[in-house]
Order: structure tokens, then sequence, then C-alpha cells
């Protein structure tokens, strides 16, 4: 039997003020789910309410789920972290690295040491997501990758298309967010010989019984789908039928024929869903008696990975990536509890977490065995966020995770 969650006033009350459309939170703690939360609506022009199983498209918490999964194909002997990822993919086999991070695109120099698989894990190879710049970069990222999430191009005309593009830094030099998982899962497919949503429901999703957690929503599953919303230039909510503006990024079906899939931020899934992946974290590796990581594999993906120097540099969108964490091999690392940002991840030192744009947020922490999901579609808009507004999905994230601190005791 769950318990009331002290959070559901301050969730309902940003419901309420137009701030929130809706979310579910879960916390798991003591071996059972202890917080079943459901607040505000799936789909707010139709008052249809906010359920459990509403299905949300989870965006970067695509990360860790594809992160796993080739930490399992290191543990069999597939590939070494620190293999050049040219022996999967040649085309990226000269990497150039710009000059200046703005500069002319043709003002490169040749990168010091390859590309490899350490580098993808630890976001440290180099490559962003062009959003991110107002360079040339932005558009170069543009015409060779497709969009974000559902490009049309064909796996392997997305990653010849990553090959023409200068890095923005040395390999293995900073911390720099971006395609570096999407690579990552492309060339799973490539060892596995199968599509990446494959590859992921064989080693990952399956063994788990995460039956809700898919690239594509069947027909039938398409109601449970929560809408997306963003807010408008007076701060109210709004529907979007894309995000970013004119990219379908969040729809329940990708375009007709698309072949690409995003391992960094492509996956639907519910908050049940999504939980059993999260106790892997607090369970050693396995769930329910399904181990899919080793101790050793898992001590190594929750190490910190980072130098010092590279924590305090790492930016993500002009504001600093990480405050009282680290980052190991697809997840955030607490590393300084005191201090650590509670929309990353914050418990004791070794918690893990990874958010997404679309407002979903989990962490588990292994000291206390818990657990945490909060899904949402408030999709994150900069120049809104700027004014304001927008950013009541993050205040709900710290409601919920103050309200299951005080729980915990």
């Amino acid at each position: 039997m769950t318990t009331p969650s002290t959070a559901r006033p301050a969730l309902d009350a940003l419901v309420a003020e137009g701030q929130l459309a809706g979310a579910v939170a879960l916390a798991w703690r003591d071996g059972r789910v202890r917080t079943a939360l459901t607040t505000g609506w799936r789909d707010v022009e139709s008052r249809a309410p906010m359920r459990r199983d509403a299905l949300f498209r989870i965006a970067s918490l695509t990360k860790p789920v594809t992160s796993v999964a080739a930490l399992m194909l290191h543990r069999e002997g597939r590939f070494a972290l620190d293999d050049p990822v040219a022996a999967w993919a040649p085309e990226l086999r000269d990497p150039r690295v710009l000059r200046a991070p703005d500069g002319p695109l043709d003002d490169t120099v040749p990168a010091e040491r390859p590309i490899t698989f350490r580098d993808l894990l630890t976001h440290r190879a180099g490559f962003t997501y062009g959003a991110f710049h107002a360079g040339p970069l932005r558009d170069a990222y543009r015409a060779a990758l497709g969009a974000d999430i559902d490009s049309h191009r064909t796996p392997d005309a997305w990653i010849a298309g990553l090959g023409t593009l200068p890095l923005l830094d040395q390999p293995g030099r900073a911390f720099h967010y971006g395609v570096s998982t999407d690579l990552l899962g492309l060339l799973l497919a490539r060892m596995e010989d199968a599509p990446l949503g494959d590859v992921l429901r064989r080693r990952i999703l399956a063994p788990l019984g995460m039956d809700d957690t898919r690239f594509d929503l069947p027909d039938a599953q398409r109601d449970r789908a929560a809408g997306m919303y963003g807010f408008d230039a007076h701060g109210a909510l709004e529907r979007r039928d894309a995000h970013p503006p004119h990219e379908p990024a969040f729809l329940p079906r990708r375009p007709p024929g698309t072949t690409f899939v995003s391992g960094g931020a492509g996956l639907w899934s519910t908050a049940d869903d999504y939980l059993r992946f999260a106790r892997l974290f607090v369970g050693g590796g396995a769930v329910d008696g399904v181990r899919l990581l080793d101790a050793e594999t898992l001590r190594l993906m929750t190490t910190n990975a980072l130098t010092p120097a590279q924590i305090a540099g790492a930016r993500t969108l002009g504001r600093r990536t990480f405050v009282g964490q680290g980052f190991g091999l697809g997840v955030a690392v607490v590393l300084d509890p005191g201090d650590a940002n509670v929309l990353l991840c914050r418990g004791s030192a070794g918690t893990v977490g990874w958010p997404g744009a679309y407002g979903g947020w989990w962490q588990a922490d292994p000291t206390d065995g818990s657990a945490l999901v909060l899904l949402a579609h408030n999709a994150l808009d900069l120049e809104r966020a700027a004014q304001g507004f927008g950013l009541g999905v993050y205040a709900a994230v710290a409601a919920f995770h103050a309200s299951e601190a005080a729980a915990a005791g």
C-alpha cells in the first residue's frame, strides 16, 4: 500500500496555477513503492486526467538506458572502453577539431587522438548539440544530422553526416553534452546487427518487464500518451505540436519510413517502467532476481570519471552542468551531498540520475535503497525560461524530492 505524499499540495497548486500540465511521481523505498502520485491532466484541452500508466517521451532519460546496454556489451568483451569507435564507424577515423567553438567550420586542426567508447559514455568526445550554439556549428549539425530526435536520416547516413562535422574540442579534454549517446546507440546496433530498439528490448526492456518502453507507440496505446505543453509569450500553458518548434520530436509515431532512432533521447516510457530501470542502481545491478550488470560494471558506471577541472568547466545551456555531482559512464553521480543540485540528483554520495528536457527526472540512492521517478511533459524552452515561464516542473521535482527525503527520515 502506498502512503500519501506531502508533495501533493505543492504539485496540485502548480497545476492550478498553470505552471504544470500534469505529472506522475513514484518513490521506491524499503523494497516497495511507497508513494504513487498523479496530478493534473494528460490532455488539458479535453480535461483527460493524468493516469499512472500515462506514456511520456522521456527525452534524455533514454541516455542511461543506452549506456547500460553498452556496458553489457563491454562486459561481454565486444569492445574495450578505450577502443577507437572508428573500429565500428570508419566514418569517424580522421576527426578534425575547431580552433574556436564559434569559428569557421574549416578552421580546424587534427584530433590529437581517436575518439573512444569511453569518450562517448562520458560526453568527452567533442560532440555537442547544434542547438546549443549560435555560430555556424548550429546549422551544420542540422544539415548533416537532421532533427535532433526523429531524424529523417538513415542510421548509416547519420553516422556519415556526423563524420563530416568538426569536433568542438579535442577528444577526452572536456565534458560537452550532445549526440555522443546517439552515436553510441547506433554503434550497438552495428555490433548486434539489429535495430537499436530490438537491442534494448532483448537486453534490458524485456528482462526487466518494461513492456511500455519503446521508440514508437502502437496505435492501441496512443490514447495513453501525455500531451506536450510549453508556454506562450504571456506564460500561459499551450499545446505543442512539436518541440523544438517545427520538429515532431515527441509525437507518438515517428515520420513514416524513419529508421533512425535516438539512443540519446527517443524512448517513450511510463513512471512504473522507468522505476524498474532505476532500481538497477539500488539492487546492485539486478531487479527482482534479473541481473543485467555485475558488481564491477555497476561500480564502473557509477564512479565519477571526470577530473575536477572538467566538472568545474562543464556548461549546459550556459549554466554549470554539475553542482555537487560528477559524471560516470552515462549517469551523474553525487559527490557532495550537501551541495548537490536536486534538479540533476541529490542524495547520499553515490546517488545517480539524469534528467530530460521534457520534464522527466529520476534518481537512485544505493545508500538508503530509494529510487524516485517523476515524469511530465513540460517542454524546456530557453526563451520562455529566461522570462521565468515554464519552471513549474522544476518546482515539482524539488517538492517531490523534499517530501520523500522527509519521509525517509
